[in-house]
């Protein structure tokens, strides 16, 4: 088997109300901050005839909105 992650970020032009909540938390317990965006982790297992472009396919079909996120595939 083979292992890859994909990381999903919101684009930086793009709003993340996620993002501004926990940094407000932050603030409030004392930590400074200048920024915070919250996005997601994806981690695949797939069979061995599965190459990095497939997984690229995923995460550009069904996994990230284009339009808002970014995403980038490692293999693990």
């Amino acid at each position: 088997m083979k292992k890859f992650k994909v990381e999903i970020m919101p684009r930086d032009e793009a709003l993340d109300p996620q993002g501004r909540a926990v940094k407000g938390a932050l603030e409030r317990l004392g930590f400074k901050t200048s920024d915070c965006r919250v996005g997601k982790v994806v981690v695949i297992e797939a069979n061995h005839s599965m190459k990095e472009k497939d997984i690229q396919d995923m995460a550009e079909k069904i996994l990230a909105n284009p339009l808002i996120e970014t995403y980038k595939v490692t293999q693990l």
